[in-house]
């Protein structure tokens, strides 16, 4: 009997060493966040804040790690790598889940979005909702929408105020059918190149000119490299921050809802910071060319931007078999 207790209570003994040791052990979930844009902007700025909050909110359980300036993947290769399993969290521009949802293309539109608020409405909306269903079924689970603003034009070539003016010019673009073909209505070339290479192909003349918000001009330095910018304010950018189905429905409940609600207020003051940062650095850009004399910015008028939208009109209902256009009259209405 006492040797019956011995043993007893060294197995207890080992058992009390063993499983808190087992237990400490335990690795917090990983998630690898990859992006492809800098930090000083509002996708870099949000992808940090929603990682300092989860890595202080769920210690020890969960743990972010964010990859700015495409350090791991650029966007296209970053879906590939998601959907693989080798990252955990992407947010590229809509533009660039072409592949997986043709119908995301709604948002590069020139000309369709009047305000940041039309975006949100679209997207938070039944329209959104019927995106995020047709990701899911791709294997994609939509977390959040970030906005990043509103494009402008840049180039090596003339100021941009007409649309003959855009004749015979080579622009890099995002991967999107839908300004290839604006492009092509404007008389322009539309090169779809990687974000990541963009500062060197204007550097280097592979391009004359690219379109984005203030932010990414600003941050990736293309007004350095640029003659002439036009503040246009044509196109939208945002952002979808994604995972894939396969790691969300592995997650546990509790973890899960705190992810969430941590998204859902980061995307809030998100789209305060977008507006805020595309405007102090649309000021440094003008600060810039005021005192290097290098660069000249045009802002066109309501009448110049009539003429533009007139001359893009066609693209928003050139593609019905892939965005319907139910959506286009919807948006109009929002106007």
């Amino acid at each position: 009997m006492r040797r019956f207790f011995l043993i007893l209570g060294i197995v207890f003994l080992c058992f009390s060493i063993v499983v808190p040791t087992a237990l400490a052990k335990k690795k917090p979930i990983r998630i690898r966040f990859s992006h492809v844009v800098a930090e000083n902007t509002p996708k870099g700025w949000a992808a940090n804040e929603f990682a300092r909050r989860v890595n202080n909110a769920l210690k020890g359980k969960v743990r972010v790690q964010v990859f700015p300036n495409s350090q791991l993947y650029d966007d296209n290769q970053a879906i590939e790598a998601l959907s693989a399993g080798f990252i955990e969290m992407v947010a590229p521009s809509s533009a660039k889940f072409v592949g997986s949802v043709p119908q995301l293309q709604i948002f590069d539109q020139p000309f369709l979005f009047s305000s940041p608020e039309v975006c949100h409405k679209v997207i938070d909306g039944p329209i959104g909702q019927e995106i995020f269903g047709m990701l899911k079924k791709r294997g994609l689970k939509a977390l959040a929408f970030w906005d990043n603003g509103f494009k402008h034009f840049t180039n090596n070539v003339r100021p941009l105020i007409k649309p003959e003016d855009f004749k015979g010019i080579k622009f890099r673009i995002m991967s999107s059918d839908v300004l290839e073909a604006q492009m092509k209505i404007l008389g322009a070339v539309g090169l779809k190149l990687p974000f990541a290479e963009v500062y060197n192909a204007l550097e280097q003349g592979v391009v004359d000119g690219q379109e984005n918000t203030a932010s990414n001009i600003y941050s990736k330095k293309f007004h350095e490299v640029q003659k002439y910018m036009t503040i246009s304010n044509h196109g939208y950018i945002g952002y979808l921050v994604t995972t894939s189905e396969r790691f969300w429905n592995k997650l546990p409940d509790d973890i899960r809802t705190e992810l969430e609600a941590i998204l859902k207020q980061v995307t809030i003051e998100e789209r305060k910071k977008a507006l805020e940062l595309n405007e102090s650095q649309m000021a440094k850009i003008k600060e810039y060319a005021k005192t290097s004399g290098r660069l000249q910015i045009y802002t066109l008028n309501q009448e110049e931007k009539a003429v533009m939208r007139k001359a893009l009109e066609p693209v928003h209902k050139a593609t019905p078999d892939i965005i319907p256009l139910r959506w286009i009259e919807e948006i109009y209405k929002m106007k």
